[in-house]
């Protein structure tokens, strides 16, 4: 295997200076692989597939006609992020989990900021993801996004940029960790020399900030995790977590609230429950205050949190700060908080709901990738440069229809790493979710999970639409 004839393009690459010349950082990975056969490699990578099929690593696909789940598709090469720059990186993101833990305390608190008028009053109250049942809400230890996941990108110069955040129900951790656990055992010559920070003890770490939350019983509280149920598309994540922290996974009908105290069903009876780490959405999490027609959730169970007899996390109402319209507003939510700015910065972003931004999307709208507030998953979106004619009409009169729903960015030419493509390595665009814990202290995943668009010169990572994932790899100092 031999990397000088690999094509940077214009690309950043996350692992060339310049063609033929390696970052500092993967030298020494690119010194053992290519000291490998291109047989040999292959050989790798197909044990490595094995490997995760039979761990059943799966996640599902909604409205496809290709089944119900498939094997997230994985890539042998894993990217690197040197030491100095994971300490910015993480820096950053420890700087943007503590500003929006106060915007989401004050948004359902005093409101301080929306009457100083740092963000619109009625671009929150309108937000799909704001809970008016969640005003004056008391969260254990004044804490709202105890996990969350923030999707990064670099751009052609190798700047990082914050693309969205994820605080609702973020997904994806367990792949970082199996992924690790494959490569480890696929290439343990290559992993062993190349001084790699662990991630094995993330579900110790969760555990610990579930516990730290049961403020009733500090204890041996009872901690459980609530999942939807088999047919969710983390399904697999939410066995593996409950799994690696020694936990039960519940669903809804598992549980029951009796005198607002939340219980588990158990064969010898009803088991009291200390904390829920719930892997669904708040309309579905209480029939009696949010959606009356969800069979996921347990009734009485808001009254219970507000009684403070259970803990919740992540708390209702923290996807407020998920909106892609409030995202806009974030460095200036980092800045009336702490007095700082941000130390990773946004992406440019338009909001449609304002005349002028809106008359400058839909003029250069073969230009923009145009995001619903609300979406995920790659669903809902135009990539501007790869949509034909009657796809531009119908984003148009979308955004006409209901300006408040969407935003638009410009097109950022993901950076690129290098993947096995048969005898070669050839680049493809990546992002990064990295996973931050908020409990007594704000820690950060070394890494996280890196997305891949395996499609040669796609720009969708998400795994809905085709991409698959890396190992990251963040080097000690």
């Amino acid at each position: 295997m031999a990397w000088m004839d690999y094509q940077i393009e214009n690309f950043y690459d996350e692992a060339f200076v310049s063609e033929g010349h390696l970052r500092p950082g993967s030298k020494l990975l690119f010194q053992c692989l290519c000291g490998l056969s291109a047989d040999e490699m292959g050989r790798y990578q197909a044990l490595a597939e094995a490997a995760l099929y039979r761990m059943g690593i799966t996640f599902a696909i909604y409205g496809g006609s290709e089944g119900a789940e498939k094997i997230l598709p994985f890539d042998i090469v894993p990217r690197i992020i040197e030491s100095s720059e994971w300490a910015m990186l993480e820096r950053g993101l420890k700087q943007r989990a503590h500003a929006l833990n106060l915007f989401i305390g004050d948004i359902y608190g005093p409101q301080k900021i929306l009457r100083d008028g740092i963000v619109p009053r009625d671009l929150v109250l309108s937000a799909p993801a704001y809970r008016k049942e969640c005003q004056d809400l008391r969260v254990p230890h004044g804490v709202w996004n105890h996990i969350s996941g923030t999707d990064l990108i670099r751009d052609q110069t190798g700047q990082f940029y914050v693309l969205e955040d994820n605080l609702r129900c973020p997904s994806g951790v367990s792949y970082v960790l199996q992924n690790r656990r494959v490569l480890k055992r696929t290439l343990p010559r290559v992993f062993d020399v190349s001084k790699v920070r662990a991630v094995d003890d993330y579900p110790s770490r969760l555990l610990e900030v579930l516990e730290g939350l049961a403020i009733s019983r500090q204890d041996n509280p009872v901690t459980v995790v609530l999942t939807p149920g088999v047919h969710n598309s983390a399904y697999f994540e939410h066995a593996f977590l409950a799994q690696q922290m020694g936990v039960e996974l519940v669903e809804g009908r598992d549980l029951v609230v009796h005198k607002k105290v939340a219980y588990m069903k158990t064969t010898r009876g009803l088991r009291k429950v200390d904390v829920i780490y719930r892997r669904i959405d708040d309309d579905f999490l209480d029939p009696l205050v949010f959606r009356p027609d969800s069979c996921l959730g347990v009734p009485g169970l808001m009254e219970c949190y507000r009684a403070g007899n259970v803990a919740l996390a992540n708390a209702p109402g923290t996807g407020v700060a998920d909106d892609k319209a409030l995202y806009a507003y974030i460095p200036r939510i980092i800045k009336y908080y702490l007095g700082e700015e941000a130390l990773i910065p946004n992406v440019p972003t338009y909001l449609c709901y304002e005349k002028k931004e809106r008359d400058y999307v839909l003029a250069n709208l073969s230009k923009m990738v145009v995001k619903a507030t609300d979406g995920s998953g790659g669903y809902g979106m135009l990539i501007g440069p790869a949509a034909s004619p009657p796809e531009l009409a119908l984003f148009r009169e979308r955004i006409l229809a209901e300006p408040r729903r969407y935003v638009a960015q410009p097109t950022i030419a993901l950076s690129r790493a290098p993947v096995l493509a048969g005898d070669h390595f050839e680049g493809r665009h990546v992002d990064l979710r990295p996973y931050v814990l908020y409990g007594r202290e704000i820690y950060v995943l070394p890494g996280g999970l890196t997305r891949v668009a395996l499609k040669k010169g796609s720009l969708v990572v998400n795994s809905s639409q085709g991409g698959g994932s890396k190992d990251t790899w963040v080097l000690h100092d």
